[in-house]
């Protein structure tokens, strides 16, 4: 019996249908605190993302640059779990009605290894989540949460680098479903960027191999950028510099300022501009 398609690659054939690249967002889940951090994601559809990477907190974060670091830090100071992450996600979809913007929960194993990978992903998939982006499983240990992961429907989303070549490739996508994402920069997050010419041409090289859809993300801060992204990508993916918008509204004792989430999604808007004046072929 095949697979039901998710929501994950219902939302990148629509993107495709409408001729144009998508926008995934990253937020860390529980910064500033609980409330504060669900009104940004209840509200990012309506921003227009048309995706959503929702940060697990955690403790030795060693992909992520400081931004993230620190949001984890307050997200955990803040009392967030990996249970009250899965409840966010739950009461979204309850509240919000919304059956059809995709959540992929972002961030280490040891999270899930400390559940049991098959416990995981009953609960995520129960939650209303729809995929993992886990970003120091390998594909070498991928076999121990693809499973799982596919027996409750849930997409497995692999990390791809400048550095992965032709021959490392085959590797990375046979765990990989929904999308696969390029890390356009070597290094921690929010740290660089690439230039275009490197996007195109690392994006055409990854299409070569696969038929999943591309999304790009490390380093995009600006419109301009991210329509850059979208001209070769199928999602431009954006996450310290959103994050950075969340620092930037909080006070000197680390509580949010009134403009703090109407600032957050002016700042998506503007970024969705910059998708969305891409027109595809």
């Amino acid at each position: 019996m095949s697979r039901p398609e998710s929501r994950i690659t219902k939302r990148f054939a629509q993107l495709k249908a409408d001729k144009r690249a998508g926008l995934v967002t990253y937020i860390t889940a529980g910064d500033p605190d609980a409330e504060i951090s669900y009104q940004i994601l209840k509200g990012l559809p309506g921003a227009g993302a048309d995706l959503i990477e929702l940060g697990m907190p955690f403790t030795d974060p060693m992909a992520d640059g400081p931004s993230i670091q620190l949001a984890g830090q307050r997200a955990l100071k803040a009392g967030m779990t990996v249970e009250k992450t899965f409840d966010m996600v739950r009461r979204f979809r309850k509240e919000t009605g919304d059956n059809d913007t995709p959540i992929l929960l972002m961030g280490y194993y040891n999270l899930v290894y400390q559940r049991g990978p098959e416990k995981f992903c009953k609960d995520a998939a129960a939650a209303g989540v729809d995929g993992f982006i886990l970003v120091d499983l390998p594909p070498e240990e991928a076999d121990e949460l693809k499973p799982h992961a596919s027996a409750n429907g849930l997409d497995t989303v692999l990390l791809t680098a400048p550095t992965t070549d032709d021959a490392r490739l085959p590797a990375v996508l046979k765990f990989a479903s929904g999308f696969v994402y390029f890390v356009s920069v070597l290094g921690i997050t929010g740290t660089k960027s690439a230039t275009e010419e490197a996007v195109r041409t690392h994006v055409e090289r990854i299409k070569r191999h696969t038929k999943l859809p591309v999304g790009v993300g490390f380093g995009i801060r600006t419109p301009e950028q991210a329509a850059a992204v979208a001209r070769h990508a199928d999602a431009a993916v954006v996450g310290t510099a959103i994050i950075d918008h969340v620092k930037a509204g909080l006070d000197d004792k680390g509580r949010a300022k009134p403009e703090l989430v109407p600032g957050v999604f002016a700042y998506i808007k503007a970024l969705v501009d910059g998708v969305r004046g891409v027109r595809k072929a």
